[in-house]
């Protein structure tokens, strides 16, 4: 029975086994050898964030907002336009553009924010 046992476990290896040595004699193990590269973290934060800046651009936001917003950042591959450019473009003045922009920012600002909270329930009390 226990060769049996050990006979499907044979193909797995622990993380943490040792499977060499350093030049100093120091055990090596998988974990060791195996790393992440910080860069990857930080890209899929960032893939993150803007999944999400896209979702809360579509849900938050009048089409008008988005649009300025897209012109003004360089959104889409885009090359991101002066308040005075995008005001030419939409015909409207370039203060307008600015309110507008403004608003737009403290709308996605405050979905981000609403992200963090946590929620609560009728009575006050936490949801699990």
């Amino acid at each position: 029975m226990y060769f049996r046992s050990q006979r499907r476990l044979a193909g797995e290896i622990s993380l943490s086994e040792t499977i060499d040595t350093d030049k100093d004699g120091n055990a090596l193990s998988l974990m060791d050898v195996v790393s992440v590269d910080e860069d990857l973290l930080e890209e899929l934060d960032t893939r993150e964030n803007c999944r999400k800046l896209r979702h809360y651009m579509e849900t938050c936001l009048t089409r008008r907002e988005a649009k300025i917003l897209t012109l003004r950042y360089g959104l889409n591959d885009q090359p991101p336009k002066t308040q005075r450019e995008i005001a030419v473009c939409c015909g409207i003045s370039r203060s307008y553009v600015s309110r507008i922009e403004k608003k737009a920012l403290d709308k996605l600002k405050n979905g981000f924010e609403a992200e963090k909270l946590p929620s609560h329930n009728s009575r006050g009390k936490k949801q699990e």
